[in-house]
């Protein structure tokens, strides 16, 4: 098995002291997090020596331990001793050319040029199966990106200084030092990695969606599909007081997105007449009325009010909810779809696919 990339910003004090990476406190969290995530098998070795270290605070016992574990390699983007990434940035003129800005409107100087030259040829002597980037450095160097929040626990392809390596994006260990709170979306991710280890190219769940429907096609789709099923997942989208589109998934594999509104269409209407927006509207009562399926929402308080304020449509066996079954489990965590996608699924970032749109949401 190849071994675990994890690729941090740059080096503090201690690290550039012994010329080692991740051996300050973030570096015990992050081998606590590992063993956790079930990519490093702690020992009482192990253990004893990060117990070592916070009382004696002695970079060494952390050194002792990444010492044992092949499994993983560690390395920073610049093995520089540095305060905050200001340090290595300056205006546009004197950026590494092909790399955007890694704080607004600050980019990269040129004479770190030969650091990630460096981090080329280590990537490519160890040649790992997925790299993770822990933090905005890193994942600027390898993606170009930035806003570590919003592309965290998706994998994508590497597209700067080594290109097609698999990456997943993280927050970096010395976050969790300042936000406790961030620690299980990082094991999650950190699980998510251990999976993704075992292959190097990016596989995504195979879906069938069925998208601009006819009545014949919804009607076939009930026959076919949801008649019948144990768990039917429902969601709308809205704007204003009307709803937008809808959307069943009887099983993880096949759904059908009905549309109501069509920036296309002369009136913004979907459905050509009125009579075929109400025999549509009939087929989705049916849908909800059925007390055989059990219906499963994200935030169904709100659609389950929504459809009956503005529809009166009654929504019949609603069992499940992800929002608040997440919420339940990790309280001090995000409860929205994408970041529950990002934890619960291997979904590309979705959300960052499409132009935003006021009506329907249509990717790219």
């Amino acid at each position: 098995m190849k071994p675990i990339f994890l690729l941090g910003d740059n080096r503090g004090e201690t690290e550039d002291k012994l010329n080692l990476d991740f051996v300050s406190t973030a570096g015990a969290e992050l081998i606590r997090m590992l063993g956790e995530a079930g990519i490093l098998s702690l020992t009482s070795f192990d253990r004893d020596y990060i117990h070592r270290y916070y009382t004696t605070n002695d970079p060494r016992c952390l050194a002792a331990i990444w010492a044992l574990h092949p499994e993983v390699y560690r390395t920073n983007v610049f093995k520089i001793k540095a305060r905050d990434l200001e340090f290595f940035c300056g205006p546009k003129a004197e950026g590494i050319p092909g790399y955007p800005a890694l704080i607004k409107s600050k980019y990269v100087r040129q004479e770190f040029e030969p650091e990630l030259e460096r981090l080329c040829h280590e990537i490519l002597s160890v040649d790992p199966n997925i790299i993770i980037c822990f933090g905005n450095l890193a994942c600027w160097a390898l993606s170009g990106a930035t806003g570590i929040t919003k592309v965290r626990g998706t994998t994508s392809l590497s597209t700067r200084t080594v290109l097609d390596y698999k990456l997943l994006p993280t927050y970096h260990p010395s976050a969790v030092l300042r936000q406790w709170e961030l620690r299980p979306t990082i094991v999650a991710d950190l699980m998510k990695a251990k999976r993704e280890s075992e292959y190097g190219e990016i596989r995504r769940p195979i879906r069938e969606v069925w998208i601009e429907p006819t009545l014949d096609d919804i009607q076939s789709f009930i026959e076919q599909h949801i008649n019948g099923c144990d768990l039917l997942s429902v969601d709308i989208e809205t704007s204003g007081s009307r709803i937008t589109c809808i959307g069943f998934a009887p099983t993880p594999r096949i759904a059908i997105v009905i549309p109501f509104d069509d920036w296309r269409a002369t009136n913004g209407n979907y459905w050509p007449t009125r009579e075929a927006e109400q025999k549509c509207w009939r087929l989705i009562r049916r849908i909800l009325a059925d007390p055989s399926s059990r219906k499963l929402f994200q935030n169904g308080a709100y659609d389950i009010a929504f459809l009956w304020r503005a529809y009166g449509i009654k929504t019949i066996n609603a069992a499940e909810d992800t929002m608040l079954l997440s919420h339940a489990l990790q309280p001090e965590s995000k409860k929205g779809l994408g970041y529950l996608g990002s934890i619960y699924s291997d979904e590309g970032s979705w959300k960052h696919m499409r132009k935003k749109d006021e009506t329907i949401k249509r990717d790219a």
